[in-house]
């Protein structure tokens, strides 16, 4: 594995526990400061809003500048918004740092693209659930420390101390090697990717699986504390068994075949929702958050597999693409789990294993297939 890989994974590990300190208890700090179910859902929606309208941008500037440029000033945007959320004395404060912080989900079209170039013989699909198991095995660790911070002395803490950890994350992405760009030719151009029918027709499967996925999850630490009475401690250990479970999955899945990988992501998501749906005890959801280590895992995959779908020089922009569909899931179910946790917060979880059952099939029936000459090599 190269450095530059190495390199990637420490900085993600670091940034995993800093994210991991807070980003489960968002909900819940929200409504600390006076936020309603459906307020918060919006929120998180406008949140997803934010990530969808940075990545298409992104994903053309990392094609055109380079990656490592976009990779250090999301790292450094990401670090000031933590200590923005830490320091903010209302919601409406918080709400702006918040939001600024869903702007660096631009990195993930230089990221992907960073480390599928720098993979060297590792498949597409192996270094991406990689990396991904690198950062999750850090945010195994920040939701035990931001429960335990949080239950002891309060959740702005937990904040304020993974804007502290974010400083050491962004020491190490500034030393991040660079890469050369890719050529664009006739091919490989922007244009002809808006042109490529099997890439987009890829991604309204996408869309309709990442909608299912994530509609559990936007209220799950309320419903857990408001509907089942799980205090933040327990939440900061069921939080971390989720990211032990993200490391696992990435890793597991990482060595199937990117469809497969994905259609079993998504299957353990449904089991995610009938847990805590059913399930009675804390240890009930922390096999739950366990199991939705099948999320991260699947998101991974879907890029391996739209890396089958799309010429080289146009790796950039078909990432940016693909997390904007991505991100515009997580705006409409937010906004849905609101809706329902408000009437019926159970319901959530019911409709969540419908949708997912149908997302497993169309996936499956309708994932691409690798060309003959990246069926070994880049699958």
């Amino acid at each position: 594995m190269s450095p530059a890989i190495w390199m990637v994974g420490a900085a993600l590990f670091t940034w995993g526990i800093g994210e991991g300190m807070f980003f489960y208890f968002v909900p819940l700090y929200m409504q600390q400061f006076g936020a309603s179910p459906i307020g918060i859902g919006s929120i998180l929606g406008l949140f997803g809003f934010v990530m969808m309208c940075a990545h298409i941008p992104a994903g053309l500037l990392s094609d055109r500048l380079g990656r490592r440029p976009l990779l250090r000033l999301a790292w450094l945007i990401g670090m000031g918004a933590a200590w923005g959320m830490a320091l903010a004395p209302s919601l409406s404060l918080f709400v702006v740092a918040y939001l600024l912080y869903g702007l660096t989900a631009f990195v993930s079209s230089p990221l992907f693209s960073y480390v599928t170039a720098a993979r060297g013989e590792l498949s597409a699909g192996r270094v991406m659930t990689l990396t991904s198991a690198m950062y999750n095995a850090g945010a195994v660790m920040g939701p035990l420390a931001g429960g335990w911070l949080g239950d002891r002395f309060g959740l702005q803490v937990a904040f304020l101390g993974a804007a502290l950890v974010f400083m050491l994350s962004v020491a190490l992405v500034l030393f991040l090697p660079p890469q050369p760009r890719e050529t664009h030719d006739g091919d490989g151009s922007g244009w002809q990717l808006l042109s490529n029918r099997r890439f987009w027709s890829f991604l309204t499967v996408v869309f309709f699986t990442m909608f299912a996925m994530y509609l559990p999850q936007p209220l799950t630490p309320n419903f857990l504390q408001n509907e089942r009475g799980v205090s933040l401690r327990q939440l900061g250990w069921i939080g971390s068994a989720g990211s032990l479970g993200n490391v696992l999955f990435n890793l597991l899945l990482g060595y199937f075949s990117p469809a497969l990988g994905f259609a079993l992501g998504q299957v353990c998501v449904g089991l995610f929702a009938l847990l805590l749906w059913q399930g009675k005890t804390p240890g009930w959801y922390a096999a739950a958050f366990f199991l939705l280590g099948g999320y991260r895992a699947a998101r991974m995959l879907v890029f391996a597999q739209v890396r089958w779908l799309i010429h080289q020089a146009q790796m950039g922009l078909a990432y940016g693409i693909t997390e904007a569909v991505n991100s515009f899931a997580v705006i409409l179910a937010p906004m849905l789990t609101g809706i329902l946790y408000d009437r019926n917060p159970a319901s959530i979880y019911a409709l969540s294993l419908l949708l997912i059952a149908l997302g497993v099939f169309l996936s499956l029936i309708l994932a691409p297939r690798p060309p003959s000459s990246l069926a070994v090599s880049d699958a």
